[in-house]
């Protein structure tokens, strides 16, 4: 199991990942996401081409798991990940995570922001055990509004969503 820069052959399958992922949330009557579709191959062509998609492999170097990230006001922000269901509970997403946790570091950022469902189990308790604090409203900078206002756009509010916080050093002071 590798983790490696998303290649253009690569951009299909992950597509066929989220999807996969997405299934799971039916089970919990979240059909919208359930059924919303993957970002279209030029979004996820512009992400690896800019270097902010990973894919974690299989022994035959095919994706089982990937990550795109954003820079959200200065700091590094999880837009997705998703792990094919077919190789879930093997550590994949932490993996992942942690990668993204170690390029923000090399660019001096100070934290790596998500948003994402407060309540299901592989979300909002999942990245509280990772490390990462929700955020009170107070705490969203403009960038995190708007991703939220756009969540909220597309229907995604119907369940309780929260930003998150992973510091990478001690947010400063404020006054």
């Amino acid at each position: 199991m590798t983790i490696r820069p998303a290649r253009d052959d690569d951009l299909p399958r992950l597509r066929e990942i989220e999807r996969a992922a997405g299934r799971s949330f039916a089970g919990l009557g979240m059909d919208l996401v359930a059924e919303d579709e993957p970002p279209p191959l030029g979004t996820l062509r512009e992400y690896a081409d800019d270097g902010r998609a990973w894919v974690r492999t299989d022994e035959q170097d095919r994706p089982v798991a990937y990550l795109l990230a954003e820079v959200v006001d200065g700091c590094a922000h999880l837009e997705q990940v998703s792990v094919h269901p077919d190789a879930a509970g093997h550590g994949h997403g932490r993996h992942l995570v942690e990668h993204l946790l170690g390029w923000a570091r090399q660019r001096a950022l100070p934290a790596v922001t998500l948003t994402t469902y407060t309540d299901v189990p592989w979300n909002g308790p999942y990245y509280r055990r990772l490390g990462f604090r929700p955020l009170d409203g107070a705490e969203l900078t403009p960038g995190l509004r708007r991703i939220r206002a756009a969540e909220a756009v597309r229907g995604l509010d119907r369940w309780p969503r929260t930003a998150m916080r992973y510091d990478l050093r001690p947010p400063a002071p404020s006054g």
